[in-house]
């Protein structure tokens, strides 16, 4: 099947008069949020493009919790290499709770919101991101990025190793039918991953990139 068109993603703030603007790393925090939120949607629609079913419904936000939390620890191990580690904690903070908004609002418009007395759609993304956080700490980067790039060269960015991505696939099984389970990690591994991993490298670079845009040629008169 046809793979979805690729995402266009705006991450760049400017002024009015062209210079970046400054933000604070909650703010950044903010617009990352929304990125990552659009990032795992389209991570499921490329999965559902490919045949892998994934019901509407509890599946749905089963998958799509898992995708970002992976896409927020991607965004963090990032954010060590180019933050204080005040800075760092003030975007992941940000990060965190706006991702948690994202959700539970569209959960809460699907799904509707949570019994009384049970936590909140947010709170559980809050609760599997804290548990799961430290699962994906055990990981490192890809040994061919760790060989040529380190915390000195912040615009690298981070590459994730082989048991890295493979976490990843392995906590997506449940959200498929058994049928399509034994396809999961290839898919991910492949596909998934490696895709998720360029776009979130290239809005965190946006995001702290100083530059801004190349002017566009003025066009001549009588062109």
């Amino acid at each position: 099947m046809q793979q979805p068109p690729a995402m266009r993603i705006k991450s760049r703030w400017f002024s009015g008069d062209g210079a970046p603007a400054h933000k604070s790393a909650a703010e950044q925090g903010s617009a990352m949020a929304f990125i990552v939120w659009r990032l795992a949607v389209q991570m499921l629609k490329r999965m559902r493009a490919a045949d892998f079913d994934v019901d509407a419904g509890t599946p749905y936000f089963a998958f799509v919790r898992e995708a970002l939390v992976f896409l927020v620890v991607l965004a963090d191990r990032i954010a060590f290499q180019r933050l204080s580690a005040e800075e760092r904690a003030e975007f992941v903070v940000a990060l965190v709770r706006h991702v948690a908004r994202h959700l539970q609002e569209n959960a809460d418009d699907l799904l509707g919101p949570a019994p009384a007395g049970e936590p909140t759609h947010g709170e559980r993304f809050i609760d599997l991101y804290n548990e799961l956080a430290g699962h994906y700490a055990e990981f490192g980067a890809a040994p061919q990025t760790a060989a040529h790039a380190g915390p000195a060269d912040p615009a690298a960015g981070f590459e994730p190793d082989f048991g890295f991505v493979r976490y990843l696939g392995t906590r997506l099984e449940p959200a498929l039918p058994e049928r399509h389970r034994r396809w999961v990690l290839d898919q991910v591994m492949a596909i998934e991953a490696p895709e998720a991993v360029g776009q979130v490298q290239r809005a965190m670079n946006d995001l702290f990139d100083p530059q801004p845009p190349r002017a566009r040629r003025a066009t001549l008169s009588g062109e």
